[in-house]
C-alpha cells in the first residue's frame, strides 16, 4: 500500500556509514521513517513507534 508521509523532518544517519550504502531515519509524529540514503527522494517506509521499538529491541539480540 501506498500514502503519502510528509518528510520534511530532520534525517540522521549512521556515523558509521562509510561507503554511502545506508539507511536514514527521522520521527515524524508517531511515525518513524526510513528510506535509503542515496535516493532521497525516493520512497520511504513509515512505521508506528512501537513497531519501530521492538525492531531495535529484535537487532540488537542479534
Amino acid at each position: 500500500m501506498s500514502i503519502r508521509v510528509r518528510t520534511d523532518g530532520i534525517w540522521r544517519k549512521s556515523t558509521r556509514s562509510a561507503q554511502g550504502n545506508c539507511v536514514e531515519c527521522a520521527a515524524n509524529g508517531t511515525r518513524i521513517l526510513v528510506r535509503d540514503s542515496t535516493n532521497p527522494g525516493g520512497p520511504v517506509l513509515s512505521f508506528g513507534r512501537a513497531c519501530w521499538r521492538a525492531f531495535l529491541r529484535r537487532v540488537a539480540e542479534r
